[in-house]
């Protein structure tokens, strides 16, 4: 049950939320989760500032596990989000933060897991 919720200090085109869907969905098998179950949501237009300046160009992005993974699959994870986000909406990797964030009890469908 991953969620991956990004804020784009830019616009984002329908085509763009779909091909970096695509490819965040490619990349949480990194996590060890699968793209059936990834829930990927989009706040663009979005004020962020880092080191006390705004940024032009700048993405938070957060990703929710149920349960954990490794610190070695979170910097794997990292270094892909911050590839997509430069290829697709030229956002340099230094004007991008990533949040883990382990979820013990996730709710879907009626019930909890």
């Amino acid at each position: 049950m991953p969620f991956i919720d990004s804020k784009i200090t830019g616009e984002v085109s329908r085509e763009k939320r779909e091909t970096i869907k695509s490819k965040l969905g490619q990349a949480i098998s990194i996590v060890n989760k699968p793209e059936s179950f990834l829930m990927v949501g989009f706040e663009d237009n979005y004020d962020l500032y880092m080191g006390g300046k705004h940024l032009d160009q700048g993405a938070y992005v957060s990703v929710s596990l149920f349960g954990n993974s490794t610190k070695d699959a979170y910097n794997q994870m990292t270094a892909e989000i911050c590839k997509i986000f430069e290829e697709e909406l030229a956002i340099p990797p230094a004007n991008v933060y990533v949040t883990y964030h382990g979820v013990n009890d996730w709710g879907w469908n009626g019930s909890n897991f």
